[in-house]
């Protein structure tokens, strides 16, 4: 699959400051570089830095928390270490209010509710699973979900979870509701989707600003890909 050029329309880019970089990124492009050699966001984020200010090094670029490469949405990159280490902070003390959409093929019952589980996640097959006690090897998860509506033949669910672990979302829903999100083979959806993204979006990320303490809401609009068409009355942004 051929990673789009993200920086020469712009639109991704959805804030810039002299501390924060806030990307739409599109479903196939990693955040951070693996073992599959292929070029990431932190990387490219760092190139169009370097190229914008006429750097004559590398432009610092800082991951303060990942999206799976096949997921869309919002991706706050800190261009500052100070900005880093307490976006770092932000992430694992809960302080950042995250919302993701996604769409599954049922409705769930409830329409609304929390899950929570304890993940284990098995590094070898790179799949996490679910476990609805505790168990030794697992990590807390929790989530709050709410079903916003019918999206054609589809269901839009709104997803805040509270902690950040693996694939969370993915399987939580898979798991606790029986509702694996569309395209998401991995945890039970049937059939693949056309660009092997899955419908599950970063819709938007709250916190307050690393330096300046101000207030931010960042929201990214959803891809322009045929199955997200139907939830297009659901966003004005």
């Amino acid at each position: 699959m051929n990673r789009p050029n993200i920086w020469s329309e712009q639109k991704e880019i959805l804030f810039e400051d002299n501390h924060l970089l806030i990307i739409n990124k599109p479903a196939g492009v990693l955040v951070q570089g693996d073992n599959t050699g292929d070029e990431p966001l932190s990387v490219k984020a760092a190139e169009y830095l370097r190229f914008k200010y006429k750097k004559p090094g590398a432009a610092f670029v800082g991951v303060a928390h990942r999206l799976d490469r096949p997921v869309s949405g919002v991706v706050a990159l800190a261009k500052t270490s100070k900005a880093l280490s307490r976006l770092n902070e932000m992430f694992r003390d809960n302080k950042v209010h995250k919302t993701y959409w996604a769409l599954v093929g049922k409705c769930p019952e409830p329409s609304s509710g929390h899950l929570t589980h304890w993940l284990v996640k098995d590094p070898i097959r790179n799949v996490t699973k679910a476990y609805p006690k505790m168990h030794p090897q697992g990590l807390k998860a929790d989530l709050d979900y709410q079903v916003l509506g019918q999206a054609g033949n589809r269901f839009l669910i709104q997803v805040n979870p509270i902690t950040g672990r693996p694939h969370q979302i993915r399987v939580q829903l898979a798991t606790g509701l029986g509702t694996p999100i569309v395209g998401d083979v991995k945890y039970g959806f049937l059939a693949p989707l056309p660009d092997v993204s899955i419908a599950l979006h970063a819709r938007q990320l709250e916190f307050e600003h690393p330096v300046t303490k101000e207030a931010m809401c960042f929201r990214a609009p959803v891809p322009e890909m045929a199955h997200w068409e139907a939830a297009q009355t659901f966003y004005t942004v």
